[in-house]
C-alpha cells in the first residue's frame, strides 16, 4: 500500500493590497503648515476678478456639502457645519437651491479670495437640468435660485443674469464622486456629468475630481489614512473615475471628509488642503488665460 504524505508547503500568501512605494508623493510631516501658509497668502493674479468661483457637482450622497464643510474645517482648524449635508436616504428633491459659500479667513472679517457654489446632487428621479448647470458655468444664474427639475431657468426669471462678466462665471468645475460606489453609479448620471464636463471644456474651464469616502472603499486606508497613496484599491478607484468621467488621473484627488469627528486631524487636513491648493491654482490660471485671450482679440480687432 502506498502512503501519501500531506504536503508540508503552506498556502501562498494573499496578494498585497499595497505598493512598495507611494505612487504620488506627500510629506505628511511638513505639508499641512506649508499648504496653510500658501493658501493664506494666495491672491488672484487678475485684479478685476478678486474672487475665484468654484462649482461643486455630482451625484446625490457623494459628499459635496460635506466637502465644503471639510475644506472650511481644515482652514479654520475646527469642525464646521455651515453647509447642511444631505443623507442618501432622504429621497428625491424637487426644489433645489443654488448656494454660494464664502470662507472666512480670520477674525477681522476678511474672506479667502475663492467661493464654493453648491447645488443639490444628481439623482435618477428628477434633478438639476444640465442646461441650468451650463448657464451657471456661464454666470447667468444668481445665488439663491431654486432649480426646477422639470424646466430650466428662463431669461425673465429675476435670478437670471443677462450679461455676465468673467467675475460672474465659474472658474473651476469640481466633480465629487464617492470611491465606494463609483462602480455602481447609474449610467444616466455619469452621462449628465460628462455633458457638463464637455460644456466646461468648451468654455475652457478646468475640471477636477474629488474622490470622497476613501475610507469606505479601502480597509487599508480606513486603518491608516497615510496609506492612501500606496493603496492599490484607491489607485484602481481613481483610474475608474478617470475612465468613467474622462478626467486625467493627475486631476483626481482622493480625500476623506469630516463626518463624525469632533476635532480636525493633520492627515485629513493635508489631503483636503492639497486638493484645494490645486483647485485654486487651476481656477486662477483659467482667469489669467481668459484675460490674456481677450487682450489678444482686442488687439486683433483694433488692427
Amino acid at each position: 500500500m502506498w502512503l501519501f504524505k500531506k504536503s508540508q508547503n503552506p498556502d501562498p500568501p494573499p496578494p498585497s493590497t499595497e505598493y512598495d512605494r507611494p505612487w504620488r508623493s506627500m510629506d505628511w510631516n511638513k505639508d499641512r503648515q506649508n499648504l496653510l501658509t500658501t493658501i493664506n497668502n494666495f491672491q488672484p493674479g487678475n485684479k478685476e476678478v478678486n474672487t475665484l468661483r468654484i462649482l461643486l457637482h455630482g451625484p446625490q450622497g457623494a459628499g459635496k456639502s460635506s466637502l465644503f464643510n471639510s475644506v472650511n474645517s481644515a482652514l479654520q482648524g475646527r469642525i464646521t457645519t455651515r453647509a447642511l449635508a444631505h443623507s442618501v436616504a432622504t429621497g428625491c428633491s424637487f426644489t433645489l437651491e443654488c448656494k454660494t459659500y464664502k470662507v472666512k479667513k480670520d477674525r477681522t472679517g476678511s474672506f479667502f479670495p475663492f467661493t464654493f457654489t453648491d447645488i443639490a446632487g444628481l439623482h435618477e428621479c428628477g434633478s438639476v437640468k444640465t442646461d441650468d448647470i451650463n448657464k451657471l458655468l456661464n454666470g447667468h444664474i444668481n445665488d439663491g435660485y431654486f432649480f426646477n427639475p422639470l424646466s430650466a431657468i428662463t431669461e425673465d426669471n429675476p435670478r437670471y443674469k443677462g450679461n455676465p462678466t468673467l467675475k460672474d462665471r465659474i472658474h473651476c468645475l469640481v466633480a465629487v464622486l464617492p470611491a465606494n460606489t463609483v462602480s455602481m453609479m447609474d449610467d444616466g448620471i455619469i452621462r449628465e456629468m460628462r455633458e457638463v464636463r464637455e460644456k466646461a471644456r468648451d468654455l475652457g474651464i478646468p475640471q477636477v475630481i474629488i474622490m470622497t469616502k476613501v475610507d469606505e472603499a479601502c480597509p487599508l486606508v480606513k486603518e491608516d489614512l497615510t496609506k492612501i497613496y500606496t493603496s492599490k484599491k484607491i489607485k484602481q478607484k481613481m483610474e475608474e473615475c478617470s475612465c468613467r468621467l474622462g478626467v486625467p488621473v493627475s486631476c483626481i484627488y482622493p480625500v476623506k471628509n469630516y463626518h463624525e469627528e469632533r476635532t480636525t486631524n493633520t492627515t485629513t487636513d493635508i489631503l483636503i488642503l492639497d486638493a484645494l491648493q490645486s483647485i485654486v491654482n487651476f481656477a486662477n490660471d483659467h482667469v489669467e488665460d481668459k484675460v490674456d485671450n481677450d487682450v489678444c482679440l482686442l488687439k486683433v480687432d483694433n488692427e
